[in-house]
């Protein structure tokens, strides 16, 4: 029963909302599923995408994450085959005219569960964003992807989290109870009447993280009137993916995941407890997004060789003159104040960083003094930016 209801508020308000007429004017872009950022975290890089790639968004809505996906690999020139799976059909028409309206080939729709991914062949990269907190039995969801990726594939997921949440699961609960047996739409009327009215400290009050319920009636509906919803600590993240035989490769960004955030050198905690401690601390985590491969499978983000390609999130020339006027780099985590130190001499490297030459040409590109060493200097901007989400590695070229 709640699996129908589920299907029936994605067929009544299908989400996130969106009008196919805007992709004239914008790519809605993010983690996970960027190519760029794909290679990075489950390719070390280095992915030969000659031999063409197979995709599948499963549980893909609107289309947010297919978009992105189909529009950069087909801007990069890489012969792809895209797969978007989801339960809805209203969801799955607004996403197929968001996909025409760009012109692209390159997807084919279908409409079913993610829990028969697997009879629809095996796959290079999942994506599977907001849809695993739905489910009755999470574990069996990503167990079902597990089952439908091909060897050496990898995963990008995104699931809930509960402290950045507060206050959205007892809204949830009464929500249900006074209002479960109406209808779609007499539901959300109802409750925007009574979440006028609740007292300015109730938690959802107080919770600035909150904004879904402000962008339209799909977005309330989905985060206070979702019959099927739970919230996964990044621990519980982890041991759902052991469940299912999948690893966590990284969370994104993984430096949000460093109680070093907050207490300098912390204790030595082993990964998970850090992870868990910085969670705690934070308190601002609504979602938990990161990368998942075959739990025999050893893979780590890449690292920097003189063959590797860096790409920078944002303009390397502002990055640059920034880390060479102040000696740091500041920017907005996921709404979080945020200031990293990069020495000032590595701002001639930053500045040449355009998403086609190797680390090898960016260092030798002039003779530099010796106290400009770029052996010397690029390890604390590796270190600095990777953790951030800002520095990725990859061989496709910039889109």
């Amino acid at each position: 029963m709640m699996a129908d209801d589920v299907r029936r508020q994605y067929e009544v308000f299908p989400y996130p909302e969106r009008d196919p007429a805007d992709e004239a004017d914008r790519l809605i872009a993010g983690s996970p599923s960027d190519p760029v950022e794909i290679d990075h975290y489950l390719f070390g890089g280095g992915r030969d995408w000659s031999g063409g790639f197979r995709a599948l968004v499963a549980g893909g809505g609107t289309g947010d994450g297919l978009i992105q996906l189909a529009q950069k690999l087909a801007w990069a020139g890489v012969d792809a085959e895209v797969t978007y799976l989801d339960l809805s059909r209203s969801a799955r028409r607004i996403a197929k005219a968001r996909a025409e309206a760009r012109g692209l080939t390159n997807i084919r729709f279908l409409t079913g569960s993610l829990l028969r991914a697997g009879d629809h062949g095996r796959f290079d990269y999942i994506d599977c964003c907001g849809v695993l907190h739905h489910l009755p039995e999470p574990a069996e969801g990503f167990a079902a992807l597990r089952g439908a990726l091909a060897p050496g594939g990898g995963l990008g997921f995104m699931v809930y989290a509960p402290y950045g949440r507060s206050g959205v699961y007892q809204l949830q609960q009464a929500f249900g109870d006074l209002f479960g047996h109406l209808p779609e739409t007499e539901r959300l009327s109802e409750a925007r009447k009574v979440l006028a009215h609740l007292p300015a400290g109730h938690p959802f009050k107080r919770n600035p993280n909150l904004v879904d319920h402000k962008q339209g009636d799909a977005g309330f509906y989905d985060l206070l009137l979702h019959s099927q919803d739970r919230a996964f600590t990044i621990a519980e993240v982890v041991d759902t993916l052991t469940e299912a035989d999948l690893r966590l490769v990284a969370p994104i960004p993984s430096a949000l995941y460093d109680p070093a955030r907050f207490v300098g050198p912390a204790p030595r905690l082993n990964p998970v407890d850090a992870m868990s401690t910085a969670e705690r601390l934070d308190g601002m985590m609504k979602v938990h997004v990161g990368y998942a491969v075959a739990a025999d499978d050893t893979r780590s983000p890449a690292r920097g060789t003189p063959q590797s390609v860096p790409h920078l999130m944002g303009p390397p020339e502002r990055i640059a003159a920034e880390i060479a006027g102040k000696g740091a780099l500041a920017f907005t985590a996921q709404g979080r104040p945020t200031r990293v130190r990069i020495p000032r001499e590595a701002a001639p490297f930053i500045a040449r960083i355009d998403g086609k030459r190797t680390l090898s040409e960016i260092a030798g590109a002039e003779i530099m003094a010796a106290e400009m060493s770029f052996a010397r200097v690029w390890p604390a901007v590796e270190e600095a930016l990777t953790g951030w989400n800002i520095l990725r590695y990859s061989g496709l070229p910039p889109v």
